[in-house]
């Protein structure tokens, strides 16, 4: 788990975030034990925003990923460290590939400071085919 919130840590320095300050970080853990990070990416038109949860995702995706163990997100303005929670736009990306009963989503301040909730706790009324 340390070295998976350390990845999102790692990420978040690439975060792009001049619109709130806010920079996020995430890594996803695959099946396979490989892992995507991805940091937030925002955009003066405010749609075209991309969050680093699926920032991390979709780049998983698009090289061929589909089974998917844990993802850590970390953020905050500045120096500051928060342990943000995912918005329902990429929870809903989430439930496309994960299943809400063990996919598990680490929301850390650091390594030591964190807390995970399953993907169904944090979205009990998910949308699926």
């Amino acid at each position: 788990m340390k070295n998976l919130i350390g990845r999102a840590i790692e990420a978040r320095k690439n975060a792009y975030a001049p619109y709130s300050g806010f920079m996020v970080g995430a890594a996803l853990e695959c099946g396979d034990g490989s892992i995507y990070t991805g940091c937030n990416i925002e955009n003066a038109a405010f749609t075209p925003t991309n969050c680093a949860e699926r920032t991390a995702f979709f780049k998983a995706v698009s090289e061929g990923k589909r089974k998917f163990c844990r993802i850590a997100i970390v953020g905050g303005k500045g120096g500051e460290m928060t342990a943000p929670a995912p918005c329902g736009v990429c929870l809903q990306v989430m439930a496309e590939f994960c299943e809400a009963e063990t996919f598990e989503v680490i929301m850390a301040v650091s390594e030591e400071n964190y807390s995970v909730k399953r993907l169904g706790e944090l979205l009990p009324c998910g949308f699926s085919l």
